[in-house]
Order: structure tokens, then sequence, then C-alpha cells
């Protein structure tokens, strides 16, 4: 599922081509993906002038002339930039031509969504959300606020929207590793202290994915059609039973809250 930086990584590819241009048409191939696209997207926004494209937590948000868009790339799901000529593609299930390129959804899982944000919809979908990992509000000091009394494992902590937003399965294992914290230690178990310090490894571990446009483990693509490379430099994610790139012990891997997590026994605690 792409996480934050391949949405960021997404809004900053496409923006530039946006912003500023008219969206000449838009067109509704399918409709069903998670919740069905409103009908009326298609005739109201075609004509519009892009303001801005920005991004809360994994979604994006198209602020237009003629109302703003909520978006969400589901499981599989990429915007990306085409020459209207080039052929679609069966799983392209949006298509929003702007000047001389159109702006294609692609989602063969048919997970993600398109929303006018003013809808109920979508305001539920943005009411419970936390604060953004790389702002000023998510601190060390919130971490450990908001893990009093609370049983659950760190790492389902720190993916819990309501508590940070964007931080998914695999940069929640990167960053946790990075803090040497083992992932199934009770989240009101650890000190203001190692908090701050995994708030820092949060940010550095999403700012360092941004710069590297993302991991592309199976689906994701840019607004170019190209994958990202973070996967190059995983320390736990994905690596059961090869060694730490730290102490040479082998990376363990279990089953935490659903999702399968990765650390390493010897330099997290």
């Amino acid at each position: 599922m792409p996480e934050l930086p391949e949405v960021e990584t997404t809004v900053r590819g496409i923006a530039p081509f946006l912003v500023g241009q008219r969206l000449n048409t838009v067109t509704i191939h399918q409709p069903s993906l998670r919740w069905p696209i409103p009908a009326s997207i298609e005739t109201r926004l075609s004509g519009a002038i892009c303001h801005q494209v920005i991004r809360r937590a994994k979604y994006l948000i198209f602020e237009t002339s003629h109302g703003d868009v909520l978006a969400h790339l589901g499981m599989s799901g990429s915007f990306r930039l085409s020459d209207p000529e080039s052929p679609r593609k069966t799983h392209d299930h949006i298509e929003i031509t702007v000047g001389d390129l159109v702006l294609r959804y692609h989602d063969p899982r048919r997970f993600g969504c398109f929303l006018w944000l003013a809808d109920a919809q979508a305001q539920a979908l943005l009411a419970t959300l936390g604060p953004e990992p790389l702002s000023d509000a998510f601190t060390g000091r919130w971490l450990y606020t908001q893990a009093r009394r609370r049983q659950v494992a760190v790492k389902n902590f720190i993916m819990s929207n309501p508590v940070v937003v964007g931080v998914g399965n695999i940069y929640a294992s990167e960053s946790l590793f990075f803090a040497g914290i083992h992932p199934n230690r009770a989240a009101c178990r650890i000190s203001e202290a190692r908090y701050e310090h995994l708030a820092q490894q949060i940010r550095v571990v999403l700012e360092r994915a941004i710069n590297s446009g993302g991991t592309t483990l199976r689906d994701f693509v840019n607004g170019q059609g190209e994958p990202g490379y973070f996967q190059q430099t995983l320390q736990v994610y994905g690596r059961a039973g090869e060694p730490c790139r730290q102490c040479h012990t082998p990376i363990q891997s279990a089953v935490i809250g659903g999702r399968n997590s990765y650390f390493c026994k010897v330099c997290q605690r």
C-alpha cells in the first residue's frame, strides 16, 4: 500500500503540471472504487482551474475553482502524467486532461477513492486524523502523553492515525529499528526521552524515503511512472533471516496487530 512518502512523492510530481492550469476534461471510466465516485465530478470538475495539490496524511487534495476533491491511492493506486496519445491501460479509471498531458488514475484493486472534499464521506475520513509527522506539532512529548495507560504494542500505536498520520507498516518498522525500540514493547512502557528519539527517527526515515521517491514493493510509481528506490536502503522491513546491518544478528519477523513486523532482537529493546 502506498504510504506517506509515496503520496508526498506523487503530489510533488504532479503539482507543477496542474497548479494554475485548467482541467480541460474529466472522464470517469470506472466509478466503482472503494466508495462510488460522485456522478457530478465528471461534469462539474471539467473546466475547473487547479489552485493547489496538497497532501493530508495519505490523502491527496485537489483544490480547484469548482470545488475540492479528496483522493486516496488505496492498496495499489497511482496517479501518473502521460501523453494523451498513449493507450489507456485496463485499470486507468480516471483521466484528466491538462494542457497537452493527461493525468491518469490507475488502480487494479479499485480500493482508492475520489470524492468531493465537502461531502460527509470525505469529512468523516479526515475527522480523526492526528498531527503530521513532519510538522512541529509532532513531538516526543506528544507521543508520550498519548501513550499513557496504552498497553498496545508501540508499533501499532505509531501506526494509529489519531496518534500520528501516515506512518504505515514499512516506515514504522524502519523507524523503530533506528530508535532501538522493540516493536512489541507496550506503548505505555517507553520513556519520554525514548519517544523524543523515536519522533526524530520517524521524521528522518520519512524524509529519506521522500527524497528517494518512496518505496516500490509491488505497484507504486510516481507521477512520471517511475518506481521509488527507498527499498534499497531498508534496514529490517522484508529482510527476515538476513543479517542486521549493525550487529549481523538475523532479522526476526513476527505478526503484531495482524501485520508482519521486522526487527533485530539485539539492537531493539
